[in-house]
C-alpha cells in the first residue's frame, strides 16, 4: 500500500467518530497548548525584564539602605544607613564613574485643581546620565540648579499627561507639598525600572529636596562603574562596610545594613527564572502528553477490536502485515498531529488574549511566542502518536485473516 493510501485510510478511520477522536486528542491539545501558552508568557516576561535592565545600562548599580530594597520602609522609618558622608566617599572611588544620590520627597503634587501622587525625587545632574534619561522638551536639571537651590522641576511623560494633557507644561508652576516649582523640562518616556513606572515622576534639585524634607540620610544611590564592574562592586561594599563598622569577610548580605542591586544580578535572576519556567513547562508537557498518549493507545486498542472484521477483509484482499501496521500507526500519528495543531492555535490565542489584558497593567508586556518551544511541543506530540500507537498497530497487524473474518 502506498503512503498516500495509508494516510487516506488513517484519516478516514479518525473521522468516522469525530467526538471520540476529539476526546482522544484532548490530552494532546492540553499538553501542547500549555507548552505554547507558558512559553509565550515566559518570553513576554523576559522581554519586560530585559527592557528594564537595558534601560539602566550594563555597568549600573543601585544601593538601598537596610536589608531589603528601599530599606525597612526607609522613607517612613527614617533608616539612616546611607549618609551624606557615605556619599562623599563614594564619589572619591576611582572605580566609580558617576554617583547620583536620591531623596524621596513626600506630599501631594498638584497643578491648579488637578492633584496626583507621582514619585517625587530630589537628584543631582548625574542621575540622568546613570538612568539614561533624555529631555523631551525644555532641559534637564544641571549643577547650577542644585548649587543655587532653584525651585525648578522636570516632569516624566505620564505626569505631564495627567496634569497638562496636550498643553505645554514649560514655565508652569506645580505644587509639591507646600512648595511651588517651575517646570523647566520634561523627560522622554522610559517605561518601568524594577517594576516601577519611571515616567510618573517629578524630579527636583537635590539641595531643594534635602531642604524640603530635612533628611540627613539618602533613600538610594545610583552609580555607574568606570571600567571593571566587579572591582567597582567590591570597592563599594568594602567602603560601606568599613564606614559602618561591619565585619563581613564571607560577603554575607544578611550582615550588611545596605543592599546593592546590579543589572548583572538582574540578568542572573532572569536566567534562573527562565530555567525554572522551562522545567515547569517540560513537566506539564510530559504529564499531559503521557496522559494523552495513554488515551490514544486505549482508543486505538478499542478500534482494533471494533474493526477486526475490516482488518481480516483487508488481509484477505492482499493487504500485508506491514500495511495494517502502518495504517493503525498512521491513525495514531494523525490524531496527535491534529491535536498538536489545535493545541498550538489554542495556546497562541490564549497568549494573545492574556497579553491584551496584562498590557493595561504592565505597559511593557508585549505579545511574544517561542518558536523553539512551539516546535518542540509539536515534535513531542508527533512522537507520542508513534510511541503509544505501536502496541495497538502490532495487535492489528498480528490478526489472522480467517479468525478476523469470523470475529463478531
Amino acid at each position: 500500500m502506498r503512503s498516500p493510501d495509508i494516510f487516506r485510510a488513517a484519516s478516514k478511520g479518525v473521522t468516522v467518530n469525530i467526538m471520540r477522536s476529539f476526546l482522544t486528542m484532548l490530552g494532546i491539545i492540553i499538553g501542547v497548548g500549555a507548552v505554547v501558552l507558558m512559553s509565550a508568557v515566559g518570553q513576554s516576561m523576559q522581554g519586560v525584564i530585559l527592557s528594564q535592565i537595558s534601560s539602566l545600562g550594563p555597568k549600573s548599580m543601585v544601593i538601598f539602605p537596610g536589608q531589603q530594597e528601599g530599606g525597612p520602609n526607609a522613607v517612613a522609618t527614617g533608616h539612616d544607613s546611607l549618609t551624606f558622608e557615605d556619599l562623599r566617599e563614594l564619589e572619591q572611588l576611582k572605580s566609580i564613574e558617576s554617583v547620583a544620590p536620591i531623596i524621596f520627597v513626600p506630599g501631594i503634587t498638584s497643578y491648579e485643581k488637578e492633584e496626583g501622587s507621582p514619585q517625587v525625587l530630589g537628584v543631582k545632574e548625574t542621575y540622568f546620565k546613570n538612568q539614561n534619561i533624555f529631555a523631551a522638551t525644555g532641559r534637564l536639571l544641571d549643577e547650577s540648579d542644585d548649587q543655587g537651590a532653584k525651585s525648578v522641576a522636570v516632569l516624566g511623560s505620564d505626569t505631564v499627561t495627567k496634569f497638562f494633557g496636550s498643553n505645554d507644561p514649560l514655565g508652569k508652576r506645580i505644587q509639591v507639598g507646600d512648595r511651588h516649582y517651575t517646570v523647566v523640562g520634561t523627560m522622554k518616556p522610559i517605561g518601568s525600572q524594577f517594576f516601577q513606572s519611571a515616567d510618573d515622576r517629578v524630579i527636583l534639585p537635590f539641595s531643594v529636596a534635602r531642604d524640603a524634607t530635612g533628611q540627613k540620610y539618602l533613600n538610594m544611590v545610583t552609580m555607574q562603574a568606570t571600567d571593571s564592574f566587579d572591582i567597582a562592586l567590591e570597592d563599594v561594599k568594602e567602603l560601606l562596610r568599613r564606614r559602618h563598622g561591619i565585619n563581613n569577610p564571607k560577603d554575607d548580605p544578611k550582615k550588611d545594613d545596605f543592599v546593592v542591586r546590579t543589572a548583572a544580578q538582574a540578568s542572573t535572576i532572569l536566567g534562573s527564572v527562565t530555567l525554572g519556567l522551562t522545567l515547569f513547562i517540560t513537566t506539564i508537557a510530559t504529564i499531559s502528553l503521557i496522559v494523552g498518549g495513554i488515551g490514544i493507545m486505549n482508543i486505538m486498542l478499542v478500534s482494533v477490536s471494533e474493526r477486526t472484521q475490516e482488518i481480516g477483509l483487508r488481509k484477505a484482499l492482499g493487504a500485508t502485515r506491514q500495511d495494517i501496521l502502518l495504517q493503525f500507526l498512521a491513525e495514531a500519528v494523525v490524531l496527535t498531529v491534529i491535536g498538536g495543531i489545535i493545541g498550538i492555535v489554542g495556546g497562541i490565542t490564549f497568549a494573545w488574549l492574556l497579553s491584551f489584558i496584562v498590557r493595561h497593567f504592565l505597559s511593557t508586556y508585549l505579545f511574544a511566542i517561542s518558536p523553539v518551544a512551539t516546535l518542540i511541543a509539536f515534535i513531542m506530540a508527533f512522537f507520542t502518536g508513534l510511541i503509544f500507537g505501536i502496541n495497538p498497530a502490532r495487535q492489528a497487524a498480528a490478526l489472522q485473516p480467517i479468525e478476523a473474518l469470523r470475529y463478531e
